[in-house]
């Protein structure tokens, strides 16, 4: 089944008991028993499973080749799950360039529980390897990354993971199963914050892991189960209805991302712009070998000026791009990173790895390219 298909019939089928073409909002908490510790069915508590969750879990695991979707209160919640495989003395190796929450979930809540995070330039795969050791458990990568666009070459990574016997887990959010595929790259776990591009429509908040291996779907399910962070039913059919146009909005985020790009690549106030489409980007090529079919809608730039008060001057001036945080809805927004969604890292940090202050970045939405250009020139003038 190719993956137009998938995104709209991908592990589905009709409600058994009406027909339903769409599945149905089982808006319960229990399920009736025939006898005490015997359940009609599968179903018995909905922490554990629910019928429109498990039919968003069955889709998510089609999308993106797995075996097992899980579907969490946020994608925070899904890296939370992930991150409770681990105990005091075992390390991480994680991509240096984070989404701003991830990186103060791992310095400022498991760091004290002693579990030691190491973050590296996952292009310099010498680096990368010489920081394994025994106590090296888990692989924490995102590609794109947020805010700066890096690229991290997946099949290489994992022929080293795999070596070593670590762990290796996949921030799939930017690029979307659309676009890549982590788990056929040797990947373990792919997340997402499903809030972005799989719901689509910026009214829901949440996050997936899908695997491959049962064992580890089985361990999930049960960090899953045992702490509480599951989706419930509404947004569960939220995401669910999001993820059967998925291919079609992402086509156009690509579509008008890459023209977004290229107009902001001649700007006269214009410094920077990273987009993986552009060949001017420096990881371009592993783009090329990894993203099949588009590069995405994210854009992110910075001006010649160097300064942050430009930034704002063109923030608050936008008129079709909304500012805003989040990403990956069918509306165009504009972010500045150092302000909003990564203001929980350090500014030393921040300035060691690249966001600087008057670094923008643009969820390009589907709207008519000539609109968004009108907008930005006009936000730039």
């Amino acid at each position: 089944m190719k993956f137009n298909t998938k995104a709209i019939h991908g592990g589905q089928h009709h409600d058994p008991s009406t027909g339903a073409v769409m599945p149905p909002v089982y808006q319960t908490s229990t399920y009736v028993q025939t006898s005490p510790g015997v359940p009609l069915n599968e179903y018995e508590y909905s922490r554990a499973a629910n019928p429109t969750r498990t039919a968003l879990e069955n889709a998510l695991a089609s999308i993106e080749n797995g075996t097992r979707g899980l579907a969490f209160s946020s994608g925070l919640a899904a890296t939370d799950c992930v991150l409770r495989s681990l105990k005091a003395g075992d390390e991480v190796i994680a991509m240096d360039d984070l989404y701003g929450g991830t990186y103060r979930m791992f310095t400022r809540i498991y760091k004290d529980s002693g579990i030691v995070f190491h973050f590296v330039d996952m292009n310099d795969l010498n680096k990368f390897e010489s920081l394994i050791n025994a106590n090296t458990k888990l692989v924490w990568v995102e590609t794109p990354t947020n805010p700066l666009m890096k690229l991290a070459d997946i099949a290489a990574i994992a022929t080293i993971a795999k070596k070593h016997k670590i762990l290796f887990a996949v921030d799939n959010t930017f690029a979307t199963p659309y676009l890549q595929k982590p788990l056929d790259l040797g990947a373990d776990i792919v997340m997402h914050s499903a809030t972005k591009y799989l719901g689509g429509h910026s009214d829901v908040i949440a996050g997936a892991l899908i695997v491959k291996d049962k064992e580890l779907g089985d361990q999930l399910h049960f960090q899953q189960f045992a702490t509480g962070a599951t989706l419930g039913p509404q947004d569960s059919f939220l995401v669910l209805r999001g993820i059967k146009t998925l291919h079609l909005r992402v086509q156009r985020h690509c579509e008008n991302g890459e023209k977004v790009a290229e107009f902001l690549l001649n700007h006269p106030k214009v410094e920077k712009v990273y987009y993986p489409g552009l060949p001017s980007h420096p990881f371009h090529e592993i783009a090329k070998k990894q993203m099949i079919g588009g590069f995405g809608g994210m854009v992110t730039f910075t001006f010649k000026s160097g300064k942050k008060e430009d930034a704002i001057d063109f923030l608050e001036k936008v008129k079709v791009f909304t500012l805003a945080e989040s990403l990956g809805g069918v509306e165009s927004l504009a972010n500045h990173p150092a302000l909003m969604t990564h203001a929980s890292i350090p500014e030393d940090k921040r300035k060691e790895i690249g966001i600087s202050d008057d670094l923008v970045r643009l969820s390009v939405g589907v709207e008519d390219i000539e609109d968004l250009i009108e907008d930005l020139k006009q936000a730039l003038a």
